[in-house]
């Protein structure tokens, strides 16, 4: 289902989170779950992979992880605040010690000049730090299905080196 880089980089995120005790949680909303999907692909990923979120609507955003609304209004879906925002509530509303959150405009349409289709932020967030969160900006090009494998590797890499 995944290409193999991909289950392969999987594989060897959850050996590491394995090894060091660690749970992760995903947010996911122009990814709909690819994330999530490529680590349980994994058989055994469940003592490492503890939820995911696909919220893909600002409402769920705002309702699962508790995204303000104030900040959706002024920043938008897609920004490094609503990144940020995404991945600290999904460690606040789980058990895990990491968690990842991806927005961004997969396309074709829905991309502006500010918002250009490919943008891509991604939030990280971690239990045992409480005042590290961070977000990444990335600007990925292609059509939608190679925007969003861009944004699962990318995703991935991001879990890789938060331990």
């Amino acid at each position: 289902m995944f290409p193999l880089d991909i289950l392969e980089a999987a594989e060897e995120l959850l050996e590491r989170y394995r090894a060091a005790g660690r749970q992760l949680v995903t947010a996911e909303s122009c990814t709909g779950g690819l994330i999530a999907g490529a680590l349980t692909e994994i058989a055994g990923s469940s003592d490492v992979v503890e939820r995911g979120f696909v919220t893909y609507s600002n409402a769920s955003k705002s309702e699962l992880l508790g995204v303000a609304e104030s900040t959706l209004a002024e920043f938008g879906a897609v920004s490094g605040e609503t990144a940020r925002a995404m991945a600290e509530g999904a460690l606040a509303a789980s058990h895990a010690q990491i968690a990842l959150s991806v927005t961004g405009v997969a396309g074709p349409g829905g991309g502006s000049p500010e918002k250009p289709v490919g943008l891509v932020w991604f939030g990280l967030a971690k239990q045992d730090e409480p005042a590290f969160a961070q977000s990444d900006r990335q600007l990925f090009s292609g059509t939608r299905s190679e925007v969003r494998l861009a944004s699962l590797r990318h995703g991935i890499h991001l879990l890789a080196h938060a331990l």
